[in-house]
Order: structure tokens, then sequence, then C-alpha cells
């Protein structure tokens, strides 16, 4: 259902948005100093007429300061081709604070406490925003779209506004900008050797039932051996993160990686605690059943990605967790250079209870914060537009991820080429340059999101396969908007980590056998008296007093 209050509010935005700079006076947020609403005179170096499609120029030389995440897989350099582009192109010039990847959330927070943060803060993921709302050190985000016609295309072409409502706050704004993907784009399943299945007259497994099956054919012909060894367990609130999460998908519930302990219950309209519910439950008992069989390895929750991939490597297993990058480059790589004739492939995710579908959110992506002292600058109309342009435009994209045509790429009827000598994540072992490491295009911190062709641009052979199988399964829907006012805020933030640190740990313990199914309930009474249904109803509380205020 759409809501009319918010809907009403969106069409006057997009109204906004054909006003002509000059007379843009009304349509901003709160304060500045004066009443933040006015941005006549924030117009220094902004374009008067910017319109979706077109290139961004600024009227003059700008400059905006804005953290870098950076990644060890490809340290900032400031001789990077992609800095003198951006300039080359928009007139601005970017002014990276660099923080390494393991300090970042740390760093952001500390710097944002202090009113030090730079004006753009990008890399931030959804819910971490709510943390500086209160504070007033963020912007309301929503109140300045009007200034960005390629975000607003896309929200509006790609039917966003339900994923835009989920992050909106107790005062009706959101205070992230997304990254935006026309489709749902997957991430991980399980990987197969296909040469050993196929010597045993075994399918590929299309569902979770048919997946016991592989796996009890396998442990019959190999019976000292584990078949299904997994992975992505250290270093993670989740051990076996990422499998949890496509297992969870197949039963309609969030886990792994993905795990939140608030989920709606689409039927019973209302808020639940995600650790107790039924899903929740089937999906530990599948994944007992093949530690029980002996179908899973049980180290699987406490070892490293390297022994794991060690075991796959020294045939222990036959099975593994992927993702279409570590197919590629780590395991078929490696196997065929060890086993001769291995063959391994990942499969799409296996189905369960819950049918084709996908987990709702997933279109949308880590985006940017922008401190509310961006306001207060004369050229604060000039640095959305770039943001628009930069992150949101399909040229502003394209130059993100593929850098500059002719230099480091080739075009040709949709499909992209690496000039010869440039490798990307070790597409060509022989080249002299790296996209990432020497150009600085393919950064985390400006290429994600944006049309299909684009995202699908990269996919390998592998990738393509499973992406557009996993494109054709529908997403669950969306959780509707239940944002917390600071106290409740400050309340739930007390209950949730005791919470869901009590449903990780017992999670294992059942999987493993360690405490018995039959224990569900005790499981659950744990739960209450760790405040679970205060912790539910603070939640549903803000649903409904959302949903009264904004229609």
């Amino acid at each position: 259902m759409k809501n009319e209050g918010q809907l009403s509010r969106r069409q006057i935005l997009a109204a906004a948005g054909f006003v002509g700079l000059a007379t843009l006076t009304g349509c901003g947020g709160d304060g500045d100093g004066g009443d933040g609403k006015d941005l006549s005179k924030k117009q220094n170096g902004a374009m008067k007429e910017y319109r979706v499609g077109q290139q961004f120029k600024a009227a003059g030389a700008l400059s905006f300061s804005m953290l870098h995440n950076d990644n060890p897989v490809y340290p900032l350099k400031s001789s990077w081709l992609f800095w003198k582009e951006v300039t080359r192109r928009t007139g601005i010039t970017l002014k990276p604070i660099d923080v390494p990847l393991a300090d970042y959330e740390k760093k952001r927070s500390v710097l944002i406490g202090a009113g030090d943060a730079p004006f753009l803060i990008p890399k931030t993921y959804h819910p971490s925003e709510v943390a500086f709302v209160s504070s007033g050190a963020i912007l309301p985000v929503s109140e300045y779209v009007h200034l960005m016609p390629n975000f607003r295309d896309k929200v509006k072409r790609w039917r966003f506004e339900p994923e835009l409502d989920s992050i909106r706050q107790s005062d009706g704004k959101y205070y992230l900008l997304p990254g935006l993907h026309e489709k749902v784009k997957s991430g991980y399943s399980l990987s197969f050797r296909t040469d050993v299945l196929d010597r045993l007259g075994l399918s590929l497994p299309s569902t979770w039932d048919e997946v016991h099956d592989v796996l009890t054919a396998l442990k019959q012909e190999y019976p000292d051996k584990y078949p299904f060894s997994d992975r992505w367990s250290t270093n993670t609130p989740f051990p076996c993160g990422a499998l949890f999460g496509y297992l969870g998908q197949a039963y309609g519930v969030r886990a792994g990686w993905s795990y939140d302990n608030i989920s709606f219950d689409t039927q019973a309209k209302k808020f639940v605690f995600t650790g107790a519910t039924d899903g929740y439950r089937q999906m530990i008992e599948y994944l007992r059943t093949l530690v029980a069989e002996k179908l899973m390895d049980p180290e699987s929750f406490s070892q490293t990605d390297d022994a794991a991939v060690q075991k796959l490597l020294a045939e222990d297993c036959y099975a593994m967790s992927a993702n279409p990058q570590e197919l590629v480059q780590n395991y078929r790589y490696n196997l065929e250079k060890q086993v001769e004739g291995a063959k391994i492939e990942m499969i799409p995710v296996p189905l369960g209870p819950a049918g084709p579908v996908v987990l709702s959110g997933t279109r949308m992506e880590n985006g940017v914060m922008i401190a509310a002292k961006a306001l207060k600058s004369d050229s604060f109309v000039a640095m959305m537009q770039f943001v628009d342009w930069l992150w949101y435009s399909d040229e502003g994209q394209k130059l993100c991820k593929w850098g500059v045509k002719g230099v480091t790429y080739t075009e040709s009827g949709g499909k992209y080429t690496l000039e010869p000598g440039i490798s990307l994540m070790g597409s060509d072992p022989d080249a002299k340059k790296d996209l990432q490491k020497d150009y600085g295009f393919f950064n985390g911190v400006f290429t994600y999101g944006g049309s299909w062709s684009l995202v699908s641009s990269s996919f390998g052979p592998d990738e393509r396969k499973f992406q557009t199988a996993m494109a054709q399964r529908k997403e669950l829907p969306i959780d509707p908007a239940h944002p917390l006012e600071s106290v409740e805020q400050e309340q739930a933030s007390l209950w949730d980590t005791p919470l869901k640190d009590h449903t990780v740990q017992n999670t294992l313990k059942f999987v493993l056998g360690k405490r018995p199914l039959s224990e569900w309930d005790s499981y659950v009474a744990e739960l209450k008296a760790k405040n679970m249904d205060r912790f539910v109803d603070l939640h549903n509380k803000a649903y409904e007093r959302f949903r009264k205020e904004n229609g």
C-alpha cells in the first residue's frame, strides 16, 4: 500500500524539481544557523538548468571534502586517474580523508561526534545513519532530493518509494542517500564439484530437499568425508553468515549476515522477533539434520576461510558456499591446478518453503550521508548536483565503474572490454596494470547500484547465469517504516544486542546438537526474560504511530 501522506510529499518534491534554481526558496530542511530553508544564497557554482542525463559542470572550480574508505586490496593513490577525470568533467576536486577499512565505522562516528566530519560521508549502510540523527549532525537528505534529478528519476522509474519509506525516521525524513539497483543482485549460494556429481550420476540440486539427497549420496560414496564444509565464520557476528543468509531466504527469514531481530509478519500485520519465528526454527532444524547425519562438517562454524578452502582443494569435501568471484578466482582456478578434470559450479539459491523468492531491501545498497554543516556552504546546491551526477547518473556510474573510454576500456553494443594490459580482479594475470589499484576505478566507495545493463556488464559467464536465474524470483515485501523516537531508540539499543547475542549463540548450539531442539520453548522463554516482548512492542508502537501520522 502506498502511503498517501508520503505520496503527496513526493509530489511536492517532484514539482519543486522543475522550479528554476534562481527561485529555489522555501524548499529546504532544518536549520543552518538561519531558517535553513532559503537556498537562493547557496548556489555558488551551481548549474541553472540541471536535468537528467546532462553532464554536471560547476560554474566555477570547487572542492568538497569526503570520507574515503581505504580498501587494502587497492589502497588510495593521489595519482589515480579517477580523481583527475572527475575534476576534468565536473570542475569539482574531491578532497578525500582516508580511513582504513577496518577502522572506518569507528572513525566515522568519532569525526561526526566531534563535528569534524567532511561534507560527504559515503559507504554508509542503513541503519548506521540512525545513530547520528538525534544530534542533528547529518542532513535530512530527503528534504533536498529535488536538487537531484537523476536520483529522483531512478526512484520513480524503478519504483523505489517503498524502500525509501523503510528508512524514514520518526520525523518522516530519511538521512541516507542509498545506492539504487534496478534489479535485485544476489551474492552467495552453494557450489558443487560437478565432475564428481557427474561420475555418480547426480544432478545439481534446485531445492534444499534435493541438496540433502545429493549430500547423502556423496556421503554413501565417501563415508569418511563430510561432503559439505563451509566458510565465512570468522571475524563475523554470525558463523556461516553467508550460508544462513541464503538458507534463511528459503524460509522467508533474515539470518546470517542479514539477520535482524525485528521482521514484519505480513499475515499478522505486525512486527515479530525473527529468532523466535517458525521459519527460523525450521531453518535451524534443516541444518541440524545435515550436521547430525554427518553431511556437513561441524568445523564449518568455527574454521577460517583458508582452512575451509584447503579442504575443498584437498578433496576432503565437495560442496561449499561461494560467491561468483571466489568461485572463479579461488575455487576453480586452484582446483584445476591441483585436481585433474576438476569442475565446480555455483547453483541458484536452492528453493525452500518460501518458494522462488529473494529477501526484500536487496536492491538498496550502502549510500551517502551528508554532514549538516554542508548546508551552510554557499556551494550547497552545486554539491548536491555533483553528488547526483557522480553517484546516480548513468554517465557518472559508468565513469566510476569502467573509467575512461579509450584509455581503460572500449565499449561496443553494451559490452565493455578492458584495454590490453589492464586487469580487473584477476581477469588478466599477466596484465601490468590494474583498474582498481592503478587507476582508482571500480572503487567500492563510488561503484554500486545502477541499471541492470551496467551492473551486469562486469559479470563473467558464471555470474551472468547465476544472476539471470535469481533475477526471475519475486522480491518479498519491504518491511514498513517503523522509526523509533530518540528515547525509544536508546531503550531499544540496550535490549537489541543481548537479544541478538543470545539468538546467535543458541542457533549454533541447536545446529551442532549441543542443545536439543526439544528445548526451543525454553529458548523462547529466555528471550522473553531478556525483554523480547517489550522490544517487539516498542517497534509495533512505532509502526502504528508512523502509519497514523503519515496516512
